[in-house]
């Protein structure tokens, strides 16, 4: 009978999408948004304190069921089931460990490793499925952010309509799967006018990045950035850029700014004289505190003549 299911589900997937288009309840209710806990070294969530084996990989939830997975965009379904050609790798590749609600013939199995797929669904679907228990650990994509909106909607709030769920999830969910089967069931945002800000959704993401390292911001901002953990990058100061006229008073010659200084002062006294008042040669000796004769200007020759016999005759006399 497993072997008839195998061969009828591969000849279903040539002409059907990936998931059926029945939605089905299953033996999970879950009355609020369950705990979910990432499984180290994977993009994948499980819930610990859910009784059944329930994940969450690529903006969906995953739970493995009597022996089929099933798929939903909400938390408590409706259920989609999945065709075992279309489950994710990711979701084959859950070590057993984290199964809540392991089938029996799962307990013999390593904890540490995947469970036996090939064992399960037989030689036909293997072929199929090649290479899915190996994979780069170093290249493990990042996991989805988790569509914490959810929380609002418990109880009696919980949209059990298709397109009331496709519609809140796309006004507050932004992420886009990388799965086949995640894109036909996980609609497309919204507009930017239409969806608003979801703040726990961005929290979570940010929660789930790796801290950046040094070494990370020098590559990001060059060789001299200096960086802390959770604190901004604080650049060295360049040098002040000066006007050229500051450049050209630096270069000057202490002569030539001597030079400069004493013709400012002598066109800010004549600036200052008033007008047609006496030249700054042409001032008093008592205001100008030099020499009683004019500056430039000279004695005719009798008069020294006379001045020098004038003082030679107050000689004599005395």
């Amino acid at each position: 009978m497993r072997k008839f299911l195998i061969v009828l589900w591969l000849l279903l997937a040539a002409v059907t999408p990936a998931t059926a288009s029945v939605q089905v309840f299953i033996g999970i209710n879950l009355p609020v948004y369950p705990q979910l806990v990432r499984v180290p070294g994977y993009p994948v969530y499980y819930a610990p304190r859910v009784a059944g084996n329930f994940f969450f990989y690529d903006g969906l939830y995953w739970v493995f069921y009597d022996d089929d997975w099933y798929v939903s965009s909400w938390y408590n379904g409706p259920w989609t089931l999945v065709a075992p050609l279309a489950v994710p790798v990711f979701i084959l590749r859950i070590p057993v460990r984290y199964y809540r609600d392991p089938p029996i013939y799962f307990r013999t199995w390593r904890r540490e490793a995947p469970p036996r797929w090939r064992e399960h669904w037989g030689d036909d679907w293997a072929e199929h499925r090649r290479g899915w228990d190996h994979w780069d650990r170093r290249a493990v994509p990042p996991p989805a952010p988790l569509p914490i909106y959810q929380r609002r909607y418990s109880g009696d709030r919980y949209p059990r309509d298709i397109r009331e769920q496709r519609d809140l999830s796309g006004q507050h969910y932004r992420y886009r799967p990388r799965e086949t089967a995640a894109r036909e069931l996980l609609p497309p945002p919204a507009p930017p006018s239409v969806r608003g800000p979801d703040r726990d959704e961005r929290e979570a993401a940010r929660r789930e990045r790796p801290p950046r390292t040094m070494e990370q911001d020098r590559q990001r901002f060059g060789p001299d950035a200096e960086s802390r953990q959770g604190s901004p990058i604080h650049r060295r100061a360049e040098p002040m850029q000066m006007e050229p006229r500051q450049r050209e008073a630096r270069q000057m010659d202490p002569r030539q700014m001597e030079a400069g200084r004493d013709h400012r002062m002598r066109e800010r006294e004549m600036r200052d004289r008033p007008t047609g008042g006496p030249r700054m040669d042409e001032r008093a000796p008592q205001d100008r505190g030099g020499s009683t004769q004019p500056r430039g200007r000279k004695q005719p020759p009798q008069e020294e003549e006379r001045g020098r016999h004038g003082g030679n005759e107050r000689q004599m006399e005395r």
